[in-house]
């Protein structure tokens, strides 16, 4: 299976989303990373990809939820991997 990694940041949602849907042209399975404040951003470029887009050509795979402590620190931050795939 040909999967890609795509880290989503804090840019701007639509422009994430055309990219991950130039990917997901020629892949058959995405995986959005996000962590902390890019989450939101994350979630919504998978919506707008399986919603919107291509509707009906793609789903939601699987969601992994993760939380990383920085060492010896204490914070706390908050990781997602979206999986997208196409039908």
């Amino acid at each position: 299976k040909s999967e890609t990694i795509i880290q989503i940041g804090n840019y701007p949602v639509m422009e994430s989303a055309l990219e991950v849907l130039e990917i997901l042209g020629k892949k058959s399975k995405i995986i959005l990373k996000a962590k902390g404040n890019s989450i939101p951003n994350a979630v919504a470029v998978a919506n707008i990809i399986t919603e919107k887009m291509m509707n009906g050509n793609s789903k939601v795979e699987k969601i992994l939820l993760d939380t990383v402590a920085a060492a010896g620190i204490g914070n706390m931050t908050s990781t997602v991997e979206i999986i997208l795939i196409k039908n």
